[in-house]
């Protein structure tokens, strides 16, 4: 983890993609922080399982920009010998990889409710998470676009999307194979993964960040890279605005003809679901393009600036500063509970509670952002 210089950062980046990063990371904390989550609107919550939501589009817009910045990244990458290359990337996927794990082991011990102290079992912690599919795609996204540059990426991409989608049809369960107890993806986590290792969230251990939906996420990666060189080739240019239109409109409308035989669904990272967030970033980049770009309406600009030059720590400290609130203990509630009662729902109905104590926890983290850049603090893994 280094410290990078503002112009070294800034260097040869197109302000429309970096603001896509920060709306990204600013979305991000909003959707990961309800005041309670059995109040939530419905864009902010996500598809129960089939089917789409705002919400939804986050995580792998996270993976677009990724592949936008490997689009700058990549020639010097690409300069390194082979040892050199896989040096640098793997101990940047390592690193990722760990922050993430020890995310989900924050804050590494628990309370029983008698009042007894004790380490948590590191060998039960979820193993998987955001962070942690961001490290795998990138890792896997860099080799292939090392050895092959776009073509190869192209050739993978197609190849990973029909390739799950038999995956998933030949193994899961002959009765529902995109079902949430009988998919192929949870059969192999629960072989390799095991139990304890896994998410709970949906009722049932079950990892929506799990090792075989990690497959068609690699291609989100992928995408993000192939149209960073794209947006560079024809510049800030009705050309470009023109290509990412045109190519949203198709990939849109193959995911919803896909969607009639494999279904649209984060969960569980389907093919049809990554052509339509893919084509759905193409749309917002296109529309950035021409705002920022073309139009020069840059004055507000500045806020997702701040988010986009540090999303990972920022994207690590909303996670930890949710879970410090939560621990604090203040009489009968925490800190968090105290905050959250006396703040919103004395005055708020339970939805807009719920919405404004992320929308206003966002804000906090972007003053720790604003702090950052105003000090000129860039922190790169």
């Amino acid at each position: 983890m280094t410290l990078t210089p503002k112009t070294d950062l800034l260097k040869n980046r197109y302000l429309a993609l970096d603001v896509l990063r920060g709306l990204t990371i600013a979305f991000m904390i909003v959707v990961n922080s309800a005041g309670d989550w059995s109040n939530l609107y419905a864009p902010l919550a996500h598809a129960k399982w089939h089917g789409f939501t705002p919400t939804d589009l986050v995580f792998p817009t996270f993976l677009f920009v990724v592949g936008n910045a490997m689009s700058f990244s990549m020639k010097k990458l690409q300069e390194m010998p082979t040892s050199a290359f896989f040096k640098k990337v793997g101990k940047r996927t390592l690193l990722i990889f760990l922050i993430g794990w020890l995310l989900n082991a924050f804050p590494f011990y628990d309370i029983s409710e008698t009042g007894n102290f004790s380490l948590i079992n590191i060998t039960e912690v979820r193993l998987f998470g955001v962070l942690q599919r961001i490290a795998l795609c990138y890792f896997f996204a860099a080799i292939i676009l090392y050895i092959g540059g776009v073509r190869l990426g192209w050739i993978f991409s197609g190849i990973a999307l029909l390739t799950y989608w038999g995956i998933m049809y030949v193994f899961g369960d002959s009765s529902d194979p995109y079902g949430l107890t009988g998919n192929a993806a949870i059969k192999l986590d629960l072989s390799l993964i095991g139990v304890d290792r896994m998410y709970g969230g949906e009722g049932i251990p079950f990892d929506p960040e799990g090792l075989l939906s990690t497959l068609p996420s690699i291609v989100n990666v992928i995408a993000g890279y192939i149209i960073g060189k794209m947006v560079q080739k024809y510049g800030n240019t009705l050309e470009s605005i023109k290509k990412l239109l045109i190519g949203a409109v198709v990939l849109i409308v193959l995911a919803y003809i896909w969607d009639i035989v494999f279904p649209i669904n984060k969960k569980i990272w389907t093919s049809s679901y990554v052509l339509l967030t893919v084509g759905i970033d193409m749309v917002l980049l296109a529309l950035l393009v021409y705002i920022i770009e073309l139009q020069k309406v840059k004055n507000w600009t500045y806020f997702f600036e701040v988010f986009g030059r540090n999303p990972l720590i920022l994207y690590v400290a909303s996670g930890i500063v949710i879970s410090l609130l939560s621990m604090i203990p203040v009489g009968e509630t925490t800190l968090r509970g105290v905050i959250y009662q006396n703040i919103f729902t004395s005055w708020l109905n339970p939805k807009n509670a719920s919405f404004f104590f992320a929308f206003t926890y966002m804000l906090v983290i972007w003053l720790i952002g604003l702090w950052m850049d105003k000090r000129k603090i860039y922190i790169k893994v």
